[in-house]
Formats: structure tokens, C-alpha cells, sequence
């Protein structure tokens, strides 16, 4: 069986580290290059760095920012945020990224996904949804979770993976920043309708949340930002607790 990740995200906004509750109240948690270095000493499986504002604003993701956080790693670094286009891509890997995600831009042109995985291979394609459920329909947003679309999670899903798709990274909307524990139910739905990987990502706020997710959920990854950013738990921590109770982690 592979090993379950772990994977810490960095939400930037302004070049800053952020955090919000349920994609709304903001605010700032540390510095971008040195939480990115510090996870690659912990032992992170992956890094995840989200400009969380530049689809919204309309421009473009910082490529700077992201040349000097990959600088400080020696782990798999995923980049997203206001992706519109191939040149983008390439400008983001030639900065250092090893993987690109894409959200707002995969649901207005579903090509884009069709184009990276001809281009650079289905490995580097990951295919972020930000999905909210009511009335028991999860509905995909864009713009950093402001606007509903007319994608349904796992429809939209099964269509990024026949695409080209790589992975999959689903944020519960409802669940980030509340550290009540993951989606689970949906995210194995999910995992089960699937053939590629999928990240878990909105919830954790312990160890026992991660046990869920790669137990009940069935994700193949755990995506927080939070409880690393603010030291509630570690990394390595993390990964002897799951050790612990009989799942397979990387040391």
C-alpha cells in the first residue's frame, strides 16, 4: 500500500502566509519562505502554496515569491492560484514548482487541463475544487470560494481525471479552517469513484482527524495549514501518531 502524505499549504495573500475560517476572515500567520523550510526539515511528504487571491484580483500568481520558497525545499512543491493559461504554467515551473494546481481556471476552461496533461504529463496536473454542500449537493466555487458554479463535485471530478488530471485536491468549504475533521463521507465518495490520488484538504484540527481521513475518508493525502502554522501539532508528531495506530506514512 503507498504511503499517506502529509501536506502542509501555504495561503498566501500579499506575499503573506494567511488563514481564514470557512474561506472568510483572514489574517496573517507567518512568513511563506521560512514555514515552507521549516516543513521540509519536519519531514512534510509535500508542500502546497495557494495564492488565494489571484484569481479574484485578476492577475497573476507571484512568481518571485515562489522561486524563493523553492529554493529552501527538498520535497514535491504544488503552486495555484491565477492560472489562466500554458505560459503560466510554464513560468511557474521554470520558478521551481513541481506540480501545478488549477481551480477557478480548470472550471471556465476545462481544455486547460486536457493541454497540461499533453504538455507537461498527468503527474504535474492537479486539479483543485473548492466545493460547498447544501441541500446534499456540494457545489464547486470559484474566485477563492466566492462565487458557486454549476459543477457538482463529484461529476466535475470524474471529468478533471478523464481529462488528464493527476490528482485531486477537494477543500470542504464547509469544514476549512473549523478543525472539526474532514469531509469524510464525501471525500470517499470520492476516492472510491476515482482512479487518481485525492488530497483531503478543510478540517483537521488533531491527530485523530488525520486517522479519519486516511481511514474512513480513504484520501490517499492530508492537506492543513493551521494547526502546523500555529504549532498545535508537528509533522513528525503527526507522522509517529499515525505510525501508531497501523498507518503507513513516510519517515
Amino acid at each position: 500500500m503507498l504511503a499517506k502524505r502529509i501536506i502542509p499549504c501555504l495561503d498566501v495573500k500579499n506575499g503573506m502566509t494567511v488563514k481564514g475560517v470557512n474561506f472568510v476572515n483572514i489574517r496573517e500567520v507567518g512568513d511563506a519562505v521560512e514555514l515552507g523550510a521549516e516543513y521540509a526539515r519536519q519531514g512534510a511528504d509535500e508542500l502546497v502554496f495557494l495564492d488565494i487571491t489571484a484569481s479574484h484580483e485578476g492577475r497573476k500568481t507571484f512568481v518571485d515569491l515562489v522561486k524563493r520558497i523553492a529554493l529552501n525545499l527538498n520535497i514535491p512543491f504544488t503552486v495555484g492560484g491565477g492560472i489562466s493559461d500554458i505560459s503560466d504554467i510554464e513560468a511557474l515551473l521554470s520558478a521551481g514548482a513541481d506540480k501545478v494546481s488549477i481551480n477557478s481556471a480548470a472550471i471556465r476552461n476545462p481544455n486547460l487541463i486536457d493541454q497540461m496533461a499533453k504538455n507537461f504529463g498527468s503527474q504535474f496536473v492537479v486539479v483543485a475544487i473548492d466545493a460547498r454542500e447544501e441541500n446534499n449537493t456540494w457545489t464547486a466555487y470559484v474566485n477563492g470560494g466566492r462565487i458557486p458554479t454549476e459543477k457538482e463535485l463529484f461529476t466535475w471530478a470524474k471529468e478533471a481525471e478523464a481529462r488528464g488530471a493527476g490528482e485531486i485536491l477537494f477543500t470542504s468549504m464547509n469544514h476549512d479552517g473549523t478543525k472539526n475533521g474532514f469531509a469524510c463521507n464525501a471525500l470517499a465518495k470520492l476516492s472510491e469513484s476515482l482512479s487518481i490520488p485525492v488530497i483531503a484538504s478543510g478540517g483537521a484540527g488533531n491527530m485523530e482527524h488525520f486517522e479519519e481521513v486516511f481511514t474512513k475518508g480513504k484520501a490517499d493525502a492530508g492537506l492543513a495549514a493551521s494547526i502546523f502554522h500555529y504549532k498545535e501539532i508537528t509533522v513528525p508528531q503527526l507522522k509517529n501518531y499515525l505510525n501508531e495506530k497501523g498507518i503507513n506514512v513516510r519517515f
